[in-house]
């Protein structure tokens, strides 16, 4: 991930043209993601993260193997098409697992670890990555390809929880799903939209920062992915605290702090200009390693067993059609404007939703 909007420029790809791969890819979530998340309930979940590890495969040996534009694309399609699958799927399994040993109380410190390991592999993968790149940049895709096939023989070993859901008709009721989901809850409503706020305001900052790195501070690719290693690093030391902090602070405090400060990051990347950036890159990666277990938290609290992959999968699909909206606008801005002002923007944006979305939180249940 440090490299890959690098190695599209160094294959002649504009801003635009890299954030539109994104965008598609993001796309493809969205055409799958709820659809995905109901096959999870109703074929399991274990079947579905099978299919999204095998694609995860396919599209990762299409980056090792080809070049250009629409080989990258075709790589995109396969890789949106594994996220579609795996994302919703691998939370709500975790989650009904713990249910099964009553013990879903525990969730958020089990999700917290489990974001914590996978924040812990990506640093040590950003550092080899680093290296890699600096030799070739197929180097680092060679070695994903190898990375993700580990997920196929692991889907295949995961057990199945029960599953509370009966036979239906599949576009029916995915319908009435969404509708009960976004309608018919609205503290469930309000969390969703939270956290779907917040989840694209983190996954454009994963994406912008890398070059922005490269173009304003000229550091090289290894020292990229050393940054990178540190920044995962951090959020992966707050992933395991959020569980504690959850504890100590209101869910008022923490969605207050978490909707204030991360677009505020944003904010000061784009102002400060210098190496400060990174002590606030790093602020952001510790708000992130709480937001992440925390908000997907208080989003299962809320949601039937029978239904969870399928709400989280709407989760996932609002974060994916705002950053759909925001990624081809961030490529335009950057190479028209440059880093700076894309970044002062894109905050400003985030900034006023959060602001709309606290304004919202005492008529939506949230604990004071």
């Amino acid at each position: 991930m440090p490299i890959l909007m690098l190695y599209y420029q160094d294959c002649g790809l504009t801003a635009h043209e890299s954030f539109l791969l994104k965008s598609i890819y993001s796309a493809i979530i969205i055409i799958l993601e709820i659809p995905s998340g109901y096959f999870a309930d109703k074929m399991g979940r274990k079947n579905t993260l099978v299919i999204g590890a095998v694609m995860g495969v396919v599209g990762m040996l299409t980056y090792a193997l080809l070049g250009g534009f629409w080989a990258f694309l075709m790589a995109e399609v396969a890789l949106g098409i594994s996220q579609s699958f795996v994302s919703g799927s691998d939370s709500a399994m975790m989650y009904d697992s713990l249910l099964a040993d009553q013990r879903q109380g525990k969730y958020s410190r089990f999700e917290g670890r489990n974001t914590a390991i996978g924040n812990g592999a990506e640093s040590l993968a950003a550092i080899l990555g680093g290296l890699l790149a600096e030799l070739s940049f197929k180097a680092p895709f060679m070695v994903q390809t190898g990375v993700a096939f580990i997920a196929v023989p692991a889907a295949l070993t995961l057990i199945e929880p029960p599953n509370l859901r009966q036979g239906h008709e599949m576009i029916r009721h995915t319908v009435q799903v969404v509708k009960k989901s976004i309608l018919g809850n609205d503290t469930l409503r309000y969390f969703l939209l939270f956290s779907s706020v917040i989840g694209a305001c983190t996954l454009t900052m994963a994406w912008i920062y890398h070059p922005y790195l490269k173009e304003v501070l000229d550091l090289s690719l290894y020292q990229i992915g050393i940054i990178a290693a540190v920044l995962n690093m951090a959020a992966a030391i707050f992933s395991i605290l959020a569980y504690r902090i959850s504890k100590v602070l209101t869910q008022r405090q923490i969605l207050l702090m978490i909707a204030l400060l991360i677009p505020l990051g944003f904010i000061l990347v784009g102002w400060l200009n210098n190496i400060w950036v990174l002590a606030v890159l790093v602020l952001f990666y510790f708000l992130r390693g709480i937001a992440t277990p925390v908000l997907k938290d208080y989003v299962n609290i809320n949601t039937p067993s029978d239904i969870r992959a399928t709400v989280l999968s709407v989760r996932n699909f609002v974060i994916r059609a705002v950053f759909i909206i925001a990624a081809p606008a961030i490529g335009f801005m950057t190479d028209g404007y440059g880093y700076n002002v894309a970044f002062v923007i894109v905050g400003l944006a985030f900034f006023v939703l959060a602001i709309l979305l606290i304004a919202k939180q005492k008529k939506y249940g949230v604990s004071y």
